[in-house]
């Protein structure tokens, strides 16, 4: 049988493909929210990919999660909320600007054992690795987790990453840990933020941008393009 796909199709595929799971209502709001009934135009066109065996599709949770045809995780995989967390945060990413260079459970070093954030983006211009704690650890854990990006740090591979800028010096990505809860972690080489949000994160960066707009300096730190009040 001969289909054509349309541009929108596809890019539906490759997102999907990118971030492994994808809940019906995402693909909703990132690719049929314009039209007159996003849900039902949505789900008609999921349910032809489906048909034609260009996608996988879990009804174990509600709304429909779609998974890539190769995905190597279980429809019941708890693998799954994992990725839909990570959707979560690169959609609220979205609503402030659309993140590039997106890379899902990102691997750096190219070797088990060494940092593996969440998810890599260039986001308003700087470069972040963000870190999706769902679940508590203790203080030693996640200091272990800081000591992997310092020696990562001082091992200069990260200069040669291929999204790393031709025109200037390389960049060390901001580390965002997105927990409600607040670690007594830190480090001296690269910007470690801690926030339950993005949209957390963005407050802090529209109270700083108010407050030097004010003339009232308040302790900040920069990371590229954005600065972030870590006070």
């Amino acid at each position: 049988m001969s289909f054509r796909l349309s541009q929108r199709d596809k890019d539906i595929m490759a997102f999907i493909n990118q971030f492994r799971a994808v809940d019906r209502d995402s693909l909703v709001h990132l690719f049929f929210k314009q039209l007159k009934s996003p849900v039902n135009a949505c789900n008609s066109v999921m349910v032809r990919l489906y048909r034609l065996g260009l996608i996988e599709r879990t009804q174990q949770y509600s709304p429909t999660v779609y998974l890539p045809v190769d995905a190597k995780i279980k429809k019941n995989s708890r693998k799954i909320l994992h990725f839909l967390s990570i959707l979560e945060i690169y959609k609220q990413m979205s609503t402030y600007g659309i993140p590039k260079q997106v890379i899902v459970e990102d691997k750096p070093t190219g070797r088990k054992g060494g940092i593996e954030p969440d998810l890599f983006c260039i986001f308003k211009g700087s470069p972040f690795w963000i870190e999706i704690q769902r679940n508590q650890y203790s203080e030693q854990k996640m200091q272990d987790k800081i000591h992997l990006y310092e020696e990562f740090f001082f091992s200069d591979e990260w200069k040669a990453l291929q999204w790393q800028p031709e025109d200037r010096a390389a960049i060390f990505p901001s580390v965002i840990l997105i927990t409600p809860i607040r670690y007594a972690v830190s480090s001296d080489y690269f910007r470690l933020i801690q926030v339950a949000s993005i949209h957390e994160l963005m407050e802090k960066y529209k109270s700083v941008g108010k407050q030097q707009r004010d003339g009232k300096p308040r302790a900040s730190a920069s990371s590229g393009g954005i600065k972030i009040n870590l006070t």
